[in-house]
């Protein structure tokens, strides 16, 4: 989401942008998510380039190439070296971490666990339904339901999660198409295996450290691998609410 977030303000001519990530990004859908710059250096979506950047400096380099910049700084610390126009909380933690109104004149919360007014200047839902993509200026999103949307009609049974805690190690990558009862890898000890028939759209990076239930995977049983390598609907809605609160203040 945040990845899709990046690229649509940027798309909108919106290139001052940097994204602050973990040491040891989470991300499952990774041909798409710009977090894969803090491992390789660069990663392109969708024909828009992200480089890692470790200073003001460089994330001033890294504009003046054109590029987002994507910088390791879990806690927020370069917001005082920019003092930015707009922050956007994608993190989905389904709670506030700590994002407040204080961090910039515009900012806006994914999700639940932000009260608008209170916490954010704005949410947005991204609940999928009707309400998808609404811009709240007074209150919050939807309790997270827990249940991943459906595709073909799979929800849960498309997701995969880690069966343990311990290190993951994959045995497919990202693309492949996979059979029911396929292994996928193994967490410690414990084998991941392909609950469905499809597309491994998603899959946490090798030797990530995970815990017990976390989303380590995604199959989509459309079978269409083209689909990995572009930003889902929901990301494109969410998206595109971002960019109009944007507006709504700074246009």
């Amino acid at each position: 989401m945040a990845s899709a977030v990046a690229w649509r303000i940027y798309m909108a001519r919106i290139r001052r942008i940097v994204m602050l990530e973990t040491p040891s990004p989470l991300a499952v859908r990774r041909t798409v998510s710009f977090c894969e710059a803090v491992h390789g250096g660069r990663q392109t979506v969708e024909g828009v380039s992200a480089n890692r950047a470790g200073s003001p400096d460089e994330v001033q380099a890294c504009w003046q190439k054109g590029h987002v910049a994507v910088c390791i700084d879990p806690h927020w610390t370069l917001l005082a070296a920019f003092r930015p126009d707009v922050v956007v909380d994608a993190i989905l933690a389904k709670k506030n971490l700590g994002t407040g109104m204080h961090e910039a004149p515009l900012v806006i919360g994914l999700g639940p666990g932000f009260v608008a007014g209170q916490d954010v200047h704005m949410v947005i839902e991204t609940n999928r339904g009707h309400h998808l993509g609404r811009i709240i200026t007074d209150g919050c999103a939807e309790p997270n339901t827990g249940t991943p949307g459906a595709i073909n009609g799979y929800t849960e049974q498309r997701v995969l999660r880690a069966p343990c805690d311990g290190e993951f190690k994959a045995e497919c990558s990202i693309g492949d198409h996979i059979k029911k009862g396929d292994r996928i890898g193994t967490v410690a000890s414990e084998m991941v295996q392909a609950p469905i028939e499809g597309v491994l759209r998603g899959l946490i990076r090798s030797a990530t450290l995970v815990q017990t239930g976390l989303k380590i995977g995604d199959i989509d049983p459309r079978g269409d691998a083209r689909f990995c390598h572009t930003i889902s609907d929901k990301a494109r809605a969410i998206s595109g609410s971002v960019l109009e609160a944007i507006l709504r203040v700074y246009n």
